[in-house]
């Protein structure tokens, strides 16, 4: 449980375990989720497949700014446990909520009205456009429900506790079972959404975790401080949150820009090109589960340590959790690459849609040992206070030098369908290492400024 973890004492490689493994079986059992949603729309028709992989771009808007939401959350309430400020930690708990309720509409608006222009730039003509939207309006109008969602989670994971959330990941993928073909095919007086009912049934699971995390904030130690008057919007602590948030979220939306981008070029080679892509990417999320583990992880030990100006445990943390994140990487790169096209094939039977995604696997199989540098180094930035880092990190990653570099290629050079990725792959191992290079100057420079005084 999250009260026996002691964040600022326990040794490392025991904190990285107890916090990275709960976070990482629920990140399975979410890409679990993902992966059932991409069986059931391989099962109504290889179109739908392709309409799944371009929403994700625009569904990614609700992923950033709820991790962006999530990881401020975390990052703040973390380094007031560090300082033993219990009693304001609790109300960041309940600032955040309403902070994630104004956020919500804001991004419901910007989906419903951008879906049609965004889905136009990465190739789908009128019938695509209609039904991706069938599926991206039902998730846009429950975004409210997965910002609260992720909000009370981030509160969780600032005390350790990932535990809960692992158990809501667990839950919705069973109840998605049950749910997709439901609301897909209909049964009874339950009439049939095609598509859509992929979305209905998300947005029904995501209602249940959001009561069971309630719960669990309910029974925290935080608890003994949080009362309705909590609730009432201070602008001082939304401002705060908003402060630590807006890079995060700008820095995950580049996430979705270079997915974007990616899709983009990929379109120039058919909407089968598009399918492949889409079902290998499902693929490659699994083999990331650990590293998605170890993001969490270090953002919740070293915001707590850093609020407690435990520098010497945040290298250190920092280090071994780059070590193991890596060494796992390195093998699950052989895995994918000679399973590549097994893999695939699980998702659809379309030969060409195989032929593609099996060419994105094996490249990605090479980038993959280079992938925990950027997702640990990025919690470090933000356990730090430092969250600016982060968006500039992404804009360079996954924006302006992977574009340059593929517009080069594709459209300069004539480059074909593996090409983009080889590019990208080149641009991921550059970035790494000077990134691995920087991080040390980094924390010199941020715990010199922190030694005389620590200011929340």
């Amino acid at each position: 449980m999250s009260k026996a973890l002691k964040l600022t004492k326990d040794p490392i490689w025991e904190l990285l375990r107890k916090v990275t493994i709960p976070a990482s079986v629920g990140s399975l059992f979410q890409t679990f989720y993902n992966l059932v949603d991409t069986w059931f729309a391989g099962r109504i028709s290889a179109e739908a497949i392709g309409a799944i992989a371009k929403s994700f771009p625009i569904y990614f808007v609700i992923i950033a700014v709820g991790v962006g939401i999530g990881a401020a959350t975390n990052s703040c309430i973390g380094n007031l446990l560090g300082a033993k400020q219990n009693n304001k930690a609790s109300l960041l708990i309940a600032q955040s909520v309403i902070f994630a309720l104004i956020t919500s509409i804001v991004v419901t608006f910007f989906g419903l009205n951008a879906s049609d222009f965004l889905l136009t730039v990465m190739g789908s003509d009128a019938a695509g456009i209609a039904l991706t939207r069938e599926y991206l309006d039902i998730i846009f109008y429950g975004t409210f429900i997965v910002m609260i969602q992720i909000s009370l989670n981030g509160a969780l994971n600032a005390q350790g506790d990932t535990k809960s959330y692992r158990n809501v990941l667990i839950f919705s993928f069973f109840l998605n079972i049950f749910l997709n073909p439901l609301f897909i095919w209909g049964y009874g007086i339950v009439p049939a959404y095609g598509i859509g009912g992929l979305a209905i049934a998300t947005v029904i699971a995501q209602s249940v975790g959001t009561f069971y995390l309630a719960y669990k904030i309910n029974s925290c130690k935080l608890k003994k401080y949080l009362s309705i008057r909590c609730f009432i919007p201070k602008f001082i602590l939304l401002k705060e949150l908003f402060t630590q948030a807006l890079p995060i979220m700008i820095s995950m939306l580049f996430i979705g820009v270079g997915i974007f981008n990616i899709l983009y070029f990929i379109g120039q080679f058919g909407d089968l090109a598009t399918a492949g892509y889409g079902a290998a990417l499902r693929v490659e999320q699994v083999f990331l589960l650990p590293v998605i583990g170890l993001n969490t992880a270090v953002l919740s030990i070293g915001g707590q340590n850093f609020g407690a100006k435990n520098y010497d445990r945040i290298r250190e943390l920092y280090s071994k959790a780059l070590l193991f994140g890596s060494s796992f990487m390195a093998v699950a790169g052989v895995i994918l690459f000679f399973g590549a096209e097994f893999f695939v094939s699980q998702f659809t039977d379309n030969l060409e849609a195989i032929y593609h995604g099996t060419i994105y696997l094996k490249i990605a199989a090479l980038i993959a040992p280079v992938y925990p540098v950027f997702f640990i180094t990025t919690a470090v930035f933000q356990a730090v206070k430092k969250p600016i880092y982060s968006l500039y990190l992404s804009v360079l990653r996954l924006s302006a030098l992977p574009f340059l570099s593929l517009w080069y290629v594709i459209n300069i050079r004539g480059g074909d369908y593996a090409d983009i990725f080889y590019t990208i792959m080149a641009t991921n191992w550059f970035i790494g290492i000077v990134l691995i290079i920087f991080i040390g100057y980094f924390l010199n420079n941020v715990f010199k400024q922190k030694k005389s005084h620590f200011s929340y």
